[in-house]
């Protein structure tokens, strides 16, 4: 079973990195479409938001599909979608089929969430589950850090139109050689041996369901401020030089998915996930605040930044361990669909909020509304751990008469 358990987090990981690769690959060569399409970036950031907004109405009723026609089925369809949606774009590279792309990837980008996590949840050990969603986190930003050189290379190269192609290909490359496995042994529905999982509520209380939404939310507009702003805010509001920024968010998102790693690890290590993540994004928060409110040298600059993407990387474990504890068993994959929703209203939230902060010049603003981020972060979480123990031990006192 080990040997089982290992292929499926390694094909599960595949579909997720796939998923960030083609996340990214549309940002990624951004400087390059404007020619080939005749459009602007207003028009190309609207095909961004397409994607998120799609994403963000079909997780939902896509993760209540993912628990009753099985989470195999669905993410073997998902990569299959995204691969042909990007094919077309190779195919006609326009605008109008541009957009056309962008919905049918959304579609696909909906089901990832809900499937892979319900395939961990069920199939991996209760005491290696931290470090399995640790590395399927890390997987997922590994995605989307290899989008940026693959694609701009391949356009470089080649032209633009053989980066989608590239990213179907990616889609296709994963669908036919690893994923007609996953899951080999393992059911779609059903739950491990009671007896080896931790106690978890028949039913997910909405206002719980609420509480991890928010959570997603906040922790895509902590991050994702720094990840898509802060080269720009550095460098009109820090007197910082194009390549230090550069440099700097670099060591961020490097140190965010390593922190991921090591997250997983003291997540299998405690049961208080929202302590360990409350305490990691505290200190993130005040780091935040030191790049806001102090100069710093630019291998000071890349060290706390670097700091910070560690501890927010730290939290992703702990992070997911909450939602599942919060999950049903057999529904975990409309639990992770309705809270991961979250993340894509923070995407579509995310960069109005912020770009209008550097249109007004409100530089410094940016970190600041980071450090706030990870402060109402930190509140929900230490929430969430608060309702986590009084249900354990309501349910215990419940046993004990």
């Amino acid at each position: 079973m080990n040997v089982t358990r290992n292929g499926l987090l390694a094909q599960v990981s595949a579909a997720h990195l796939i998923s960030h690769l083609h996340i990214m690959t549309v940002p990624a060569l951004l400087p390059l479409l404007p020619g080939v399409m005749e459009v602007g970036f207003v028009e190309l950031g609207i095909a961004i938001g397409v994607f998120n907004i799609v994403t963000a109405m079909v997780q939902i009723p896509l993760g209540f599909m993912v628990d009753r026609i099985g989470a195999k089925r669905m993410l073997l369809a998902a990569l299959l979608l995204g691969a042909f949606s990007f094919g077309l774009v190779a195919a006609i590279p326009t605008y109008s089929c541009l957009l056309v792309a962008m919905v049918l990837a959304g579609l696909a980008n909906g089901v990832y969430h809900p499937a892979d996590y319900s395939l961990l949840s069920r199939g991996m050990a209760p005491e290696r589950m931290g470090k399995a969603f640790s590395v399927h986190t890390f997987s997922g930003f590994l995605g989307g850090a290899l989008a940026p050189p693959v694609m701009i290379g391949v356009a470089l190269m080649l032209e633009p139109r053989w980066a989608f192609a590239v990213a179907a290909m990616a889609g296709l490359l994963v669908c036919t050689l690893v994923m007609p496995g996953v899951g080999q042994g393992l059911p779609d529905q059903g739950t491990a041996d009671a007896s080896r999982v931790e106690q978890r509520p028949l039913a997910t209380p909405l206002a719980s369901l609420a509480i991890l939404m928010l959570l997603f939310m906040m922790l895509n507009l902590s991050t994702g401020s720094i990840e898509q702003f802060s080269v720009s805010a550095l460098v009109g509001g820090f007197d910082v030089s194009l390549p230090d920024a550069n440099r700097a968010l670099t060591v961020f998102l490097f140190s965010t998915a390593f922190g991921v790693l090591a997250g997983g690890v003291l997540a299998d290590m405690t049961k208080r996930h929202g302590s360990l993540a409350g305490i990691a994004f505290a200190l993130a928060a005040c780091l935040a605040m030191v790049v806001a409110s102090v100069p710093l040298s630019p291998l000071m600059l890349a060290l706390v930044l670097g700091a910070t993407g560690f501890l927010a990387g730290v939290v992703a474990p702990s992070r997911d361990m909450l939602v599942r504890a919060a999950s049903p068993a057999g529904a975990e994959g409309r639990t992770f669909g309705i809270v991961s929703t979250g993340f894509n209203l923070g995407g579509v939230v995310g960069p109005i909020l912020f770009g209008f902060m550097l249109d007004h010049g409100w530089y410094t603003s940016l970190f600041w509304a980071a450090a706030a981020f990870m402060g109402i972060t930190t509140l929900i979480v230490l929430l969430q751990e608060q309702r986590r123990v009084k249900y354990l031990e309501e349910t215990n006192l419940a046993g004990a008469n």
